[in-house]
């Protein structure tokens, strides 16, 4: 899993169809070498996802306990 530190999350991502700022995102998920963010407009209502892929050298490997 890719290391996800609160402060590391996209802020102001413009609105891919009005081109609103957008504060934060409503969801993110993360998966195996990516990261996906739900982005819900208010100003005009549009959804969409961004997804952030990551570089195998980036990807860190939990520890089992």
């Amino acid at each position: 899993m890719a290391r996800q530190d609160s402060g590391s999350l996209p802020r102001e991502n413009p609105c891919a169809q009005c081109g609103k700022p957008i504060s934060r995102p409503d969801w993110v998920e993360h998966g195996e070498g990516r990261t996906s963010y739900l982005w819900n407009c208010r100003a005009c209502n549009y959804r969409f996802e961004a997804i952030a892929i990551y570089e195998p050298e980036q990807v860190i490997t939990p520890l089992a306990a």
